[in-house]
């Protein structure tokens, strides 16, 4: 039961990307501005919990955050099918910073990265699976 209960942030993340998913056709311009988004919430808890002063975090953090906004921006002067594939690319790999940081438990709560990088992964996954309807 203890492994549960610090798998809250995991449920969490599943019912919301089911209700944002469910219908099966993502809104790339939503989705691109919150690809966008995610970095701000990153230094947000990071100042907050004042692990921005640490060494390079900021500079860190400020490089995810253009780095992502550019990936971003591709996607939405793309069309169709390449949309949703540089988005995908942009929330997985967004799931991946959720998860280095999750393993570091630095810069955001622990329960923030966790529940945070499986709905970038559910995300990716159905941007996915949007791209190959298209054919």
């Amino acid at each position: 039961m203890h492994t549960l209960a610090r798998r809250w942030p995991t449920l969490i993340a599943l019912v919301l990307a089911g209700l944002t998913f469910v219908d099966g056709r993502p809104a790339p311009e939503f989705l691109a501005g919150v690809l966008a988004a995610m970095p701000l919430f990153y230094l947000f808890f990071g100042a907050l919990r004042g692990e921005l002063r640490s060494p390079g975090v900021l500079g860190l953090q400020l490089a995810a955050l253009v780095g992502f906004a550019a990936v971003a921006l591709a996607a939405v002067l793309l069309d169709g099918r390449l949309t949703l594939l540089v988005l995908a690319a942009g929330w997985l790999g967004h799931a991946v910073w959720d998860a280095v940081h999750h393993r570091r438990a630095e810069v955001v709560p622990r329960a923030w990265s966790q529940w945070c990088g499986v709905f970038d992964a559910c995300g990716a996954l159905a941007l996915l699976l949007a791209a190959a309807s298209i054919g």
